[in-house]
């Protein structure tokens, strides 16, 4: 780990109250730690902004087992075989089924396939969870 630097924020009471419940409730040991996961989240999100680099990203979708959604959903992912790394496939009841497709290239076509990906005909749910490499994140 790299050195630490200390600083000093000046921060409305109410403000502060709030963030220390939201410490509380999300199990962050001490505050100095949740502001660096808020420094890394708004870091990553300035480079899906800037498109720079390779980033990574999960994509959760959920579909019913019967329709025609699975080929479509396989047939999109050959066609970016350099951007898909893997997928899985679960089978939530007789019904429904979850598939989660790990992406990773440059952010707009990362995006761009997490959007198609979502959009596709049948699919009940999806997600995209964007994030980096993190290189640089320290």
């Amino acid at each position: 780990m790299s050195s630490l630097a200390r600083y000093t924020i000046t921060i409305d009471e109410r403000l502060l109250e709030r963030f220390d419940r939201f410490i509380a409730a999300h199990g962050y040991s001490n505050r100095s730690e949740a502001i660096r996961d808020l420094i890394r989240d708004a870091l990553v999100e300035d480079e899906w902004v800037r498109g720079g680099g390779k980033v990574a990203a999960t994509v959760t979708l959920v579909y019913e087992h019967h329709s025609h959604v699975a080929e479509r959903l396989a047939d999109a992912q050959h066609h970016h075989f350099g951007i898909v790394v893997s997928a899985t496939h679960v089978h939530l009841d007789n019904e429904h089924c979850l598939e989660v497709i790990i992406l990773r290239g440059r952010a707009q076509e990362v995006r761009s396939l997490a959007d198609t990906l979502i959009a596709t005909k049948g699919v009940k749910h999806g997600k995209a969870v964007f994030t980096t490499e993190a290189k640089d994140l320290y």
